[in-house]
């Protein structure tokens, strides 16, 4: 009995002196949910994806407008149709140069991607219609490059 009365002894000092539940975090050591805490943290939440979603749309914007202007700068140049071509390259160094050459002789010099191929197009002038067109095409031919052709974008 003595054995009982001290093992009995020494559990309620411990009962006594060990913390509440409280101060361990509750029921077998959880913490109660604190819902302002959680609503918050819900709010912080939808603030970070509100600011994500609007940094997408702004995103999205920024390349919407770059593919108008690229798209605006292609029809520009394709706005003339018939091209005076006094050069073709597969490698663009090549296209650059003869392009900065003609440039210096005071042409209005563009380079044109050959759709569906591989090769760059030197074009010394460019027209929106035939016959102006055909008759420097002449004229190059005479004067300038016996090689000139007329490449006419459709």
């Amino acid at each position: 009995m003595r054995h009982l009365s001290a093992l009995l002894f020494v559990l309620l000092i411990i009962i006594v002196l060990s913390p509440s539940c409280k101060k361990r975090g509750g029921l077998f050591g959880r913490k109660k949910a604190d819902t302002t805490a959680i609503w918050l943290g819900r709010q912080d939440s939808l603030r970070v994806v509100d600011s994500i979603r609007r940094a997408q749309e702004a995103l999205l914007a920024i390349e919407m407008a770059r593919q108008d202007s690229l798209r605006r700068a292609e029809e520009e140049l394709l706005a003339n149709k018939y091209n005076i071509i006094v050069g073709s390259f597969i490698t663009p160094e090549y296209a650059r140069s003869l392009a900065e050459e003609y440039k210096n002789k005071g042409y209005n010099v563009r380079i044109l991607p050959m759709p569906g191929g591989r090769f760059e197009l030197v074009s010394a002038e460019s027209f929106d219609q035939f016959r102006p067109a055909v008759a420097k095409l002449k004229d190059y031919q005479e004067n300038i490059v016996v090689d000139a052709w007329l490449y006419i974008i459709k």
